[in-house]
């Protein structure tokens, strides 16, 4: 399948949001959704921004009325600073897209910015995301290392701020 990967702009901020929501949706988690499409507009594509983001655009033919067959590393939370995923619908699985966008991710991050590794989570129910990774040469670091992703928010963020 023909694809293009692309740096994302602010008219991607609409479908961007909306894959958050689906991603979350299919992940039981949409209760954590807390950025909007004006939060990526302003965090993604001001003069000093938070995030960068990359899509992967089909061509017209591919596209439906579920989705426009952008994919793009998404994050539903405007106040954590992570990689978080790749959202692709199910008929582009397989098609190279996801293996595409971790490239580019990996590429931007290393060559360009002196980045020497990428940390990301995958849900612990999602054995082909976990194989896909593990496939790429990733390290669970939770089994092989024994580590455990941490999270601190709202009050605990706070706390946590006071010397």
């Amino acid at each position: 399948m023909d694809f293009s990967i692309r740096a994302a702009n602010v008219e991607d901020c609409k479908d961007i949001a909306r894959m958050i929501t689906e991603l979350a949706e299919y992940e039981k988690v949409t209760d954590q959704v807390k950025i909007t499409q004006r939060d990526l507009e302003q965090d993604g594509f001001s003069k000093n921004p938070f995030f960068h983001g990359i899509i992967a655009e089909v061509p017209e033919q591919h596209k439906s009325k579920e989705g426009d067959g952008k994919n793009t590393d998404s994050n539903r939370n405007k106040t954590t600073v992570a990689s978080d995923k790749k959202w692709l619908y199910l008929c582009f699985l397989g098609k190279g897209i996801g293996k595409a966008l971790m490239s580019k991710v990996a590429q931007v991050i290393g060559s360009g910015r002196g980045c020497h590794q990428l940390n990301f989570t995958v849900l612990d129910w999602n054995k082909s995301s976990v194989d896909f990774y593990l496939h790429q040469g990733c390290t669970d670091v939770t089994t092989d290392m024994g580590y455990h992703y941490m999270s601190c928010k709202g009050e605990a963020m706070e706390h946590l701020a006071q010397p």
